[in-house]
């Protein structure tokens, strides 16, 4: 007989919709019932962004301030699996996601339930993932799978191509130069292989090594760069994220926050990951594999 599966998740440019068809297809091929809910918010975010709207939700996502959802229906009280579907902004849950996480309908049919998640990120994902897991577990969910797919390309090339996407609404070569940004379709494509396991894992009911498999899989792959930047940016984001959010009039601090950025990823960044290879990196290797450990897994 088969199983039930929610799929819930936000998505404003519709890849994370793809990736997590991508993922179900074989669960669905295999006769479960997978029912999926794409929430959206009461005031929704422009597609395109502009600057200024990009920018003024930093405060509030930082500090995991949640917003009204429009109205939203489950067709079951339980489920056998869920699949959340989310994305990292500014480091964080995006507003929406940590909005879903924190409703009531959806943490009563999340706990005790299997959970796996899965994003679609940049390249920094890993802040975002801490404060799932966190959120899942005050819920009493039971994360068994983490799924995290990346834009492969240079820090600095994604870091252009995401904007150009974000701010035109084109998911194309921005002067036919740069790469197309987001995930790869390749990559989206090869979430059938993730599914396919999951669907094992489903059939058995015992979860226990589901991670180990998928990482196997490489299903997740950390960086050391991105982890070490991502690390030290988070805490700098919460400062920035503070501050503004005291301020009556924040349009000059969210420009002040913005150019911080600019400078800290172009200038600052390639300065401090070169004086962390020469000076502490060698020495650091079983910290490091610890840390890449920790964050790969599902605890």
């Amino acid at each position: 007989m088969g199983k039930k599966i929610l799929v819930i998740y936000y998505s404003q440019s519709g890849q994370l919709q793809d990736i997590t068809d991508h993922l179900t297809a074989p669960l669905a091929a295999a006769g479960n019932t997978v029912e999926k809910v794409r929430v959206h918010v009461a005031s929704d975010y422009p597609f395109p962004w502009t600057g200024k709207s990009f920018f003024a939700v930093m405060p509030d996502c930082v500090r995991e301030v949640p917003t009204e959802l429009q109205p939203f229906e489950l067709k079951e009280s339980k489920y056998d699996l869920a699949i959340l579907g989310y994305q990292a902004w500014f480091l964080s849950p995006s507003i929406p996601v940590n909005s879903i996480m924190l409703h009531p309908k959806v943490r009563a049919v999340l706990k005790d339930t299997p959970v796996v998640a899965i994003t679609g990120a940049r390249n920094m994902w890993i802040s975002a993932m801490e404060r799932v897991k966190a959120i899942l577990k005050a819920a009493d969910a039971k994360l068994v799978g983490h799924i995290a797919l990346i834009d492969r390309h240079h820090n600095l090339v994604s870091f252009i191509t995401i904007f150009y996407w974000m701010f035109k609404g084109k998911k194309g070569r921005w002067l036919n130069i740069f790469p197309v940004p987001g995930v790869a379709e390749k990559d989206i494509a090869g979430t059938t292989a993730f599914g396919a396991t999951i669907q094992q894992y489903l059939n058995s009911g015992n979860w226990a090594g589901l991670q180990d498999e998928l990482l196997a899989q490489k299903a997740v792959e950390i960086r050391y760069n991105h982890m070490f930047i991502e690390s030290k940016a988070k805490r700098i984001f919460g400062i920035w994220a503070g501050i503004i959010a005291k301020k009556k009039k924040k349009t000059a601090w969210l420009v002040a926050f913005k150019y911080y950025l600019l400078i800290a990823l172009f200038v600052a960044a390639p300065i401090i990951l070169t004086v962390d290879a020469i000076f502490f990196k060698p020495f650091l290797s079983e910290r490091i594999r610890k840390q890449k450990l920790k964050y790969s897994g599902i605890n």
